[in-house]
């Protein structure tokens, strides 16, 4: 059974949950799938069984705009629960697994609004859809619901007590509404966790972004030529995996202390128009945009590969790609080959949307674990205290952080030391000395 809505008619399904997936008949693997990544989420299974025991979230209604994959689907659940009223549309239009979305609606009685390559104008209509939920929490990656709400839905936004934030480019832009005196209520950047950017961003964004990337192109990449153009957590992670597999990884950097860092790791670090003459494969990872730009893509040799792992796929100036070419077409499914005019042929992956989701499954549900365990506890915090709470961006309190990273070890089996009563007095004092 289709589950597209007739234009200006929502879609009500057979179980009258309210939905936009491409088709219910996907639930059943959809399912498999969420039984599977659940099986490596210790830490989000052990919240869930508390949060079923205490309803922390009974009454709350949440709005969350996320890559509908089968990790989040877990999170959904235990929100869910945890007694809460979910809803949950896609944060980027090439990130939906469309039968995860399919298995929520069906399965879960969670209504999704979510489809694999939806245009722009269902992906803000989805959006528009979740926060007809009139949310009292948000759940953002990228800040676009956010934004959605503060613009165009300011009538619901005084019902709106807290939010989180999922990644990188989402608290950039929250931090600037904050600054400008537009944000209205605080919003925990989960990003900003040490459980989640130190684990999250750098193992899974750089085994996921490879993934995508080989997925896609059966590329070898041992004695190619790898540019990463940025070294956050993201960029130090993805340049980690490429040189395991053999690759000459060169880093491109605006910021000279990362810089050296990528120097000491043993990478080469040049300017993005160094390494344009002689790359073979790029990847973005900086949450800025037109990093790649049509100077670069003038320089590049015939056969470039060129894709992206930040959060929105400005980061490459497709519009300037598509002025230097004669025609363009596809090569493989998500590969586009670009014919230039002054000749040569540039591939742009995944319509230069991020590629570990695009055209592969994103990050491994072992990781993602920690990173949804600290939305799930920021959710329960800030329920409990958003009345004291400013509007502005808090990081992860630091005891949820480290509550997840305990969690997280006692589920992998790992014993740590403790501080004795005389190394807590020795740490504490002053007076002790050689």
């Amino acid at each position: 059974m289709k589950s597209r809505k007739e234009k200006g008619k929502p879609f009500m399904s057979t179980t009258q949950i309210a939905c936009d997936v491409k088709n219910l008949d996907l639930a059943d693997s959809g399912k498999r799938r969420i039984e599977w990544a659940n099986q490596s989420m210790k830490v989000l299974q052990s919240i869930r069984k508390d949060f079923i025991k205490n309803q922390p979230l009974q009454g709350i209604r949440i709005s969350a705009c996320l890559h509908v994959t089968t990790e989040t689907a877990n999170l959904m659940i235990a929100l869910r629960d945890g007694g809460a009223d979910v809803v949950l549309a896609a944060s980027n239009p090439l990130s939906t697994q469309d039968e995860v979305a399919a298995s929520l609606v069906k399965d879960y009685g969670i209504p999704t609004y979510a489809i694999k390559g939806e245009d722009n104008d269902t992906y803000y209509s989805h959006l528009s859809a979740a926060l007809d939920h009139k949310p009292h929490v948000t759940m953002d990656d990228g800040c676009d619901l956010v934004t959605q709400l503060l613009t165009k839905r300011k009538d619901i936004a005084a019902g709106v007590i807290a939010g989180t934030e999922e990644t990188t480019t989402g608290v950039v832009r929250l931090h600037a509404m904050a600054k400008d005196g537009i944000l209205t209520y605080p919003v925990i950047a989960v990003n900003d966790a040490e459980t989640k950017h130190m684990f999250d961003n750098r193992y899974g964004t750089g085994q996921s972004t490879m993934d995508g990337v080989i997925r896609c192109t059966n590329a070898l990449i041992a004695g190619s030529r790898f540019v990463v153009a940025g070294y956050g957590w993201c960029g130090r992670g993805l340049a980690s995996r490429a040189r395991g597999m053999g690759a000459d990884v060169i880093v491109t950097e605006i910021n000279p202390l990362r810089a050296i860092e990528a120097v000491m790791d043993g990478h080469r670090v040049m300017s993005m128009e160094e390494a344009s003459r002689i790359g073979d494969i790029f990847v973005t990872v900086t949450g800025n945009k037109n990093v790649i730009s049509k100077q670069h893509f003038e320089l590049m040799k015939d056969g470039a590969i060129v894709a992206n792992s930040g959060h929105f796929n400005s980061e490459i100036d497709i519009p300037a790609l598509e002025g230097l070419s004669s025609g363009k077409r596809e090569t493989r499914p998500f590969v586009e080959e670009y014919s230039l005019r002054k000749g040569g042929k540039v591939y742009l992956l995944g319509e230069g949307r991020l590629i570990n989701l695009a055209s592969a499954e994103g990050h491994p549900a072992s990781v993602m674990d920690m990173s949804f365990a600290n939305q799930a506890f920021s959710v329960e915090y800030l329920v409990k205290n958003h009345k004291s709470l400013e509007n502005k961006v808090y990081s992860v309190p630091d005891e949820l952080d480290k509550k997840v990273a305990k969690l997280k070890l006692e589920t992998m089996g790992v014993k740590i030391d403790r501080l004795t009563p005389e190394q807590e007095e020795y740490l504490a004092g002053w007076s002790e000395g050689t």
